[in-house]
């Protein structure tokens, strides 16, 4: 079973907001595929897909970011998977607007739903998508900032994003991290040679 771990807030008041990245990348990940979102036994929402003989499962959590470990630390006792099979799909003040990026392991970058998941599972040895959504102004907190709603120009926008991140995560879920490092690294060569002077 491979587990696709978004992290964002629920309800209708954060669905679009810049902290519910994670979320909308499942969103389209599970529009694309036809799956529906149902309630669990645990702190979490649930989508079960098959991509050829490979299971897989996309979550998301009912509790806020803070607390995103606790649904993780669920899944891990449930399914009784290793860092390998779960992939967190998150957003990232650290890259700019559109920008997607992987990592195999790290600390948490200041993400408290990382924080989370790494304090619940004692480990931050997982791989994860990380979904640029700019850094806030100066004249704006940071906690004001990622509660901020995507504008509907900006949403647009991430379209082509999110449909890259999907590709990522179907080749995470076919094939594993290699995969996907290897899929990412593709998408880092095209978005470099189409804009050279772009940093990220």
């Amino acid at each position: 079973m491979r587990v696709i771990f978004g992290i964002g807030n629920p309800g209708i008041r954060y669905e679009s907001t810049r902290h519910n990245a994670g979320f909308l990348l499942l969103d389209y990940f599970a529009r694309k595929k036809s799956l529906n979102f149902k309630a669990a036994a645990g702190e979490y929402l649930e989508a079960f897909g098959k991509i050829d003989v490979q299971d897989y499962v996309l979550i998301k959590p009912v509790t806020y970011v803070n607390n995103s470990g606790i649904a993780a630390r669920q899944l891990f006792d449930k399914y009784s998977i290793t860092s390998e099979d779960f992939l967190v799909v998150c957003d990232d003040t650290n890259l700019k607007n559109y920008i997607l990026r992987v990592r195999l392991s790290g600390g948490d970058g200041g993400h408290n739903g990382l924080s989370s998941i790494i304090y619940h599972l004692i480990s931050d040895q997982f791989p994860r998508i990380r979904i640029g959504i700019g850094s806030n102004p100066p004249e704006t907190a940071l906690s004001d900032y990622v509660l901020s709603e995507f504008s509907k120009e900006e949403l647009e926008e991430y379209q082509n994003t999110f449909y890259k991140g999907s590709q990522l995560i179907e080749e995470f879920i076919f094939g594993g991290s290699k995969k996907m490092l290897e899929a990412n690294s593709i998408l880092m060569k095209s978005e470099n040679q189409n804009n050279p002077n772009q940093n990220i």
